[in-house]
C-alpha cells in the first residue's frame, strides 16, 4: 500500500511539472526569451527535486561541444565546455535512448535526449544521499520531460531567430532593389554580416576592375590565387569551405549569383570554430544569393548607362566633327574629348603618308604637347612598327618597355589605327602613366569614336589639301597670285606696314634655249624653295607668271625688306644649279600715307625694270628707281 501510495506521489509531481512547463512555454513573453524559458525550467526542476544547484549544459552547433546555457548559479555559466561523461554520451550516439541518470553522491546527472539526438544534460547538485529518496524512474520521467521542453525553447528560438533573419534579409532586399549603387549594395551587404555575425570578419572578393569602393572590405578576385576554395565558388557557382590548420576557425566561400553569372564570391572567418551550422548555411547562402542578383541588376544598370553616355559622346563628336571645322579644331577637340572622357594623360594623332611606309610620321595638330618632344618618338616608332605588322588595335595594360637611358613613363597604352577604304592613314595613341589604368570598355569605346571619326579626319585633311591646291602654284608650291593680292588687300587695312617685292630670274630665256624648258622649270623650283626657306611662316612667297616671282613682307619695314632681299640674291647665286642670278625691286607701304596696292605694285615693277636694265643680279629700291633712270 505504501508503494502504491509512493507511485501516486511521484506521478503527481510529475503532472506538477508537466503543468508548470505547460505554463512557462504558454506566456505571451516567452516566446521571445530563450534564456527565460530555460531559467524558469531549472527553478521548476529545482523546487522539485528540492536541489541547491542545478546546470543546463546544452550542445552548440558552432563549436561542436556542450556550454553552460543556463543555471541557477551565475558563476556556473563561466565553466568550460563540459568534459566529463557526457562526451561519452555524445560519442555513443546510437545509445542514447537507453541513456539514463547517473546518480553519484549528492549529484545526478540527466541527459536531455529528443528521438535519438543529445540534446543537452542536466547537473543537480544538492545534499548527501539527497537523490537518493527518489527511484530512477523518476529521473527517467524527469529527464524525459526536460528534454521534451529544451526541444520545445530551441524550437520557439530558432522560429523566433530566423523571424528576425528574414526580417532583416526582406529590409536588405527592399534596399537592394531601391537603389542601382553599388556601393550601396556592397556595404549593406557587409553591414547585415556585421550585425547578424559580430564575431566574424567578412570580405567580398570582387571579379571587376577599376573600381572604387571607399573603406569598404573588399578584395580583388584573382585568378591565379592560391585560395582555391574561392575561386571553386566563382567558378562553379556553389558554396565552398576552408579549415585553417594553424588556427581554430572555419571559412565560407558564398558565391554571388546572379540570372547571367557569378560575380564575386563572399568571404565568412567564423573565428574560434570548427563548423558552419546547416541553417547557417542556408541564411548566408540566400543572402549571397539575393546580392548576387542585386549586384547585376546595379551592373547591368550601370552598363546601360555607361552606354548611353559613350553613345552621347560618339553622337556628339560624330555633329561635331561633320561640322566642316578646320583639322587643327577637329584634332583640338578629339583630344580634349579623350583627355575628359577617358581621364587620359596624353593623346596623340599620328599620321602615316602610305601604309608600308617606314619614314618618318607625322604628328597632326591638336596632339598633346608630349608627342612632339623626342620622348615620345620611341612610343611613336614602337607602336608603329606593332600596328603595321598586326594590323589591330593595341590595348597594353603595363607597358615596360626599356628605353637605353630610362625606363618607359607610360604604363597604359590604347592604339586605334585610323583605316580608310582598307588603307591605314595613321593611328591615335592615348597614354596613362599607370598601369592598369584604362578599362576595356573604353578602350573599345575609343575603337568607336576613332572608327566614326577617321572619315571626319580624312575629309578635313583632303578639304585643306584641295583649299591649299587652289591658292599654291603646282609647280613651285609658292601661293598663286590670286592669293597673294588678298593677303597684301588685308594686310593693308589690318597692318601698320609692309614691304612688297618683285623678283625675276635673271636671262631665264638663255637657260631655257642652253638647258631645256624641263631644267629651267628646276631653276624656278630651286628659286622658289630659297624663297621659302627664307622667309617667315606669315610672310607670303607666290609665283606671279612665267619666271617672275613675287613676296610680301607684312609688317616689315623697307630697310628690312631690302636686307632680305640682299640675301636672297646672294644665296640663289650660290645654291642654284646650273647657276643662274636674280634682280629684285622692293616697295613699301605705311599707315597715314595715302597709297594703293596698285601704286606699290607699280613702284616695285619699276625697280625691278631698274635692276634689270642696270646690270642685273641686284636689288633696287622704290626710292632708287628714279634716281638711277
Amino acid at each position: 500500500m505504501g508503494d502504491k501510495k509512493m507511485d501516486t506521489l511521484e506521478r503527481q509531481m510529475i503532472l506538477n511539472l508537466k503543468s508548470r512547463f505547460f505554463d512557462i512555454i504558454d506566456t505571451e513573453n516567452g516566446f521571445f526569451h530563450y534564456e527565460k524559458l530555460l531559467n524558469e525550467m531549472l527553478y521548476a526542476i529545482q523546487a522539485l527535486a528540492e536541489a541547491d544547484e542545478i546546470t543546463l549544459y546544452v550542445f552548440n552547433e558552432w563549436k561542436q561541444e556542450f556550454f553552460a546555457e543556463a543555471s541557477t548559479n551565475p558563476d556556473a555559466l563561466h565553466s568550460l565546455a563540459f568534459s566529463g561523461d557526457l562526451k561519452r554520451w555524445a560519442e555513443a550516439n546510437r545509445a542514447f535512448q537507453r541513456l539514463g541518470p547517473e546518480i553519484l553522491e549528492g549529484q545526478i546527472m540527466l541527459p536531455l535526449v529528443k528521438g535519438s539526438q543529445l540534446l543537452g544534460c542536466m547537473i543537480l547538485i544538492g545534499a548527501s544521499g539527497s537523490f537518493h529518496t527518489y527511484p530512477e524512474k523518476v529521473f527517467r520521467e524527469l529527464s524525459e520531460e526536460c528534454g521534451q521542453f529544451l526541444d520545445k525553447a530551441q524550437g520557439m528560438a530558432k522560429i523566433a531567430s530566423e523571424e528576425k533573419r528574414y526580417k532583416q534579409l526582406y529590409r536588405v532586399t527592399e534596399k537592394f532593389h531601391s537603389s542601382m549603387d553599388m556601393d550601396m549594395v556592397l556595404g549593406e551587404i557587409i553591414f547585415t554580416l556585421q550585425e547578424m555575425y559580430p564575431t566574424f570578419t567578412c570580405y567580398l572578393l570582387l571579379s571587376q576592375d577599376n573600381n572604387n569602393y571607399g573603406d569598404l572590405p573588399i578584395r580583388d578576385l584573382e585568378y591565379d590565387s592560391e585560395n582555391i576554395a574561392a575561386m571553386q565558388a566563382y567558378v562553379t557557382g556553389a558554396v565552398q569551405f576552408e579549415d585553417s590548420l594553424q588556427e581554430v576557425r572555419s571559412i565560407l566561400y558564398a558565391p554571388l549569383k546572379g540570372k547571367q553569372g557569378v560575380y564575386g564570391v563572399l568571404q565568412v572567418i567564423a573565428p574560434n570554430t570548427t563548423i558552419f551550422p546547416k541553417y547557417e548555411i542556408e541564411f548566408i547562402t540566400l543572402l549571397a544569393n539575393t546580392a548576387g542578383s542585386a549586384l547585376e541588376n546595379a551592373q547591368l544598370y550601370q552598363q546601360s548607362k555607361r552606354l548611353i553616355e559613350d553613345l552621347q559622346l560618339i553622337n556628339e563628336t560624330s555633329h561635331r566633327l561633320n561640322s566642316n571645322l578646320r583639322l587643327t579644331e577637329t584634332m583640338n577637340f578629339m583630344s580634349d574629348q579623350i583627355l575628359q572622357s577617358f581621364d587620359a594623360e596624353e593623346a596623340g594623332f599620328i599620321l602615316m603618308p602610305m601604309p608600308s611606309d617606314g619614314s618618318d610620321v607625322n604628328i597632326i595638330q591638336g596632339s598633346t604637347e608630349f608627342f612632339h618632344t623626342k620622348e615620345a618618338d620611341r612610343y611613336i616608332q614602337h607602336i608603329k612598327k606593332k600596328i603595321i605588322r598586326e594590323k589591330e588595335s593595341l590595348f597594353i595594360g603595363d607597358f615596360s618597355l626599356q628605353f637605353e637611358d630610362a625606363k618607359s613613363s607610360f604604363k597604359s597604352i590604347m592604339a586605334v589605327p585610323m583605316t580608310q577604304s582598307g588603307l591605314l592613314k595613321g593611328f591615335a595613341l592615348v597614354m596613362h602613366s599607370s598601369p592598369y589604368h584604362f578599362s576595356f570598355e573604353t578602350f573599345k569605346l575609343l575603337q568607336s569614336l576613332i572608327h566614326h571619326s577617321t572619315l571626319a579626319f580624312t575629309n578635313s585633311m583632303l578639304r585643306e589639301e584641295l583649299e591649299k591646291m587652289v591658292v599654291t602654284d603646282h609647280l613651285t608650291k609658292l601661293f598663286s597670285r590670286n592669293y597673294l593680292d588678298d593677303r597684301i588687300h588685308q594686310s593693308m587695312n589690318e597692318d601698320y606696314e609692309g614691304t612688297f617685292m618683285l623678283v625675276d630670274i635673271d636671262d631665264f630665256k638663255m637657260v631655257n634655249d642652253t638647258y631645256g624648258h624641263q631644267i629651267g622649270d628646276e631653276i624656278i623650283i630651286q628659286v622658289a624653295n630659297l624663297i621659302n626657306s627664307n622667309i617667315r611662316g606669315t610672310d607670303i612667297g607666290a609665283r606671279w607668271g612665267g619666271e617672275e616671282l613675287a613676296l610680301y613682307l607684312p609688317g616689315v619695314s623697307l630697310s628690312a625688306g631690302a636686307l632680305i632681299a640682299e640675301r636672297l640674291v646672294r644665296k640663289v647665286c650660290q645654291f642654284t644649279d646650273p647657276k643662274v642670278t636674280i634682280s629684285c625691286g622692293v616697295s613699301h607701304w605705311s599707315r597715314g600715307k595715302k597709297d594703293s596696292y596698285a601704286a606699290l605694285f607699280k613702284r616695285a615693277d619699276r625697280a625691278l625694270y631698274t635692276a634689270k636694265n642696270t646690270g642685273k643680279n641686284k636689288v633696287i629700291l622704290e626710292s632708287e628707281a628714279d634716281s638711277i633712270i
